[in-house]
C-alpha cells in the first residue's frame, strides 16, 4: 500500500524538519504544503527530504491542504495521510491511523484526542472542539468524538470524488461531512497530541475567531450538503 503524507504548514521552520524525518521513516513520500510562510519552512522541509508545494499569497488552511492533496493524488498513492506540521501530532502513531484502512474496515480514519489521554488539551480548546463536534454529530447516526483533529487517513478514492470548497479551517469538517454524506466508512482511533507552552506555537490565528468560523462553517456545510441533498432527492422522485 502506497502512502503519501500531506503536511500543511505556515511558519513552522522550528518543527518541520523533525516531523518530515519521522514521517519519512514510515511513509514513502512526505509533501509539505507551505502557505506562503514568512520564515524558511519550505527550505528546511526540502532539506529534510520532503517534496514542497509552495503557495504565494496566503490562501488559507483549506486551500493549502488541498494543494498538498492534489499533489499526492498525482503520485497515484493508495492512501493520503494528513497531519499538522507544528509537532503536535506524533508521526510514530501513523500505523494506528492506517490500520483500519489496511484491514478493509474504513475509507476514512480520524485521529481522536478524546478516545485516549487528552489531559494536555487546554480547556478553551477542548470546549471549542466539543462544540464543533456536537454540531457535526447532531441529528446524524454516524458520529465522531473529535471532528476537528487533522491527523487522518483517506483512501485516495474518497478524495478523488469529493469536491473540496472551503478555503479556511472549516475544510477539516467539510471533508468529514462530505465523506459521511457519500456513504464512506469512517473510523476513529485514539491519538496523542502535544500542545506547546508558548501559545503562538500552537496557532497563528485567534482561537475564538477560528472556533466561531469553523462552528458556523460546520452548520453552513451541513445545510448545503445534507439538507439540499435531501431536497434534490425528493425533487427527482416527483
Amino acid at each position: 500500500m502506497k502512502v503519501v503524507a500531506v503536511i500543511p504548514c505556515f511558519d513552522e521552520e522550528s518543527c518541520i524538519a523533525d516531523v518530515v524525518l519521522l514521517m519519512n521513516e514510515v511513509v514513502g513520500i512526505s509533501i509539505v504544503a507551505d502557505d506562503s510562510s514568512n520564515d524558511d519552512t519550505a527550505e528546511v522541509a526540502e532539506k529534510a527530504g520532503a517534496y514542497v508545494v509552495r503557495r504565494f499569497g496566503k490562501r488559507g488552511f483549506g486551500v493549502n491542504t488541498k494543494a498538498g492533496i492534489d499533489e499526492a493524488l498525482i503520485r497515484e498513492c493508495d492512501v493520503v495521510v494528513t497531519l499538522d506540521g507544528d509537532g503536535q501530532h506524533n508521526p510514530k502513531e501513523i500505523a494506528a491511523v492506517l490500520e483500519p484502512i489496511e484491514r478493509g474496515e474504513a475509507d476514512v480514519v480520524v485521529g481522536s484526542r478524546f478516545l485516549g489521554e487528552s489531559s494536555t488539551i487546554p480547556r478553551y480548546r477542548r470546549f471549542g472542539i466539543k462544540v464543533i463536534t456536537w454540531l457535526y454529530n447532531i441529528g446524524h447516526r454516524q458520529k465522531l468524538s473529535d471532528a476537528q483533529c487533522c491527523f487522518r487517513a483517506y483512501r485516495q478514492e474518497v478524495l478523488r470524488v469529493m469536491s473540496i470548497e472551503e478555503a479556511g479551517f472549516t475544510f477539516s469538517v467539510e471533508t468529514l461531512i462530505k465523506a459521511r454524506h457519500l456513504g464512506y466508512r469512517m473510523r476513529e482511533v485514539p491519538i496523542t497530541v502535544l500542545y506547546h507552552k508558548q501559545f503562538s506555537q500552537n496557532s497563528t490565528m485567534n482561537p475564538i475567531k477560528q472556533g466561531v468560523e469553523v462552528a458556523w462553517g460546520t452548520v453552513r456545510v451541513r445545510l448545503k450538503v445534507e439538507l439540499l441533498g435531501k431536497i434534490r432527492r425528493l425533487l427527482r422522485k416527483e
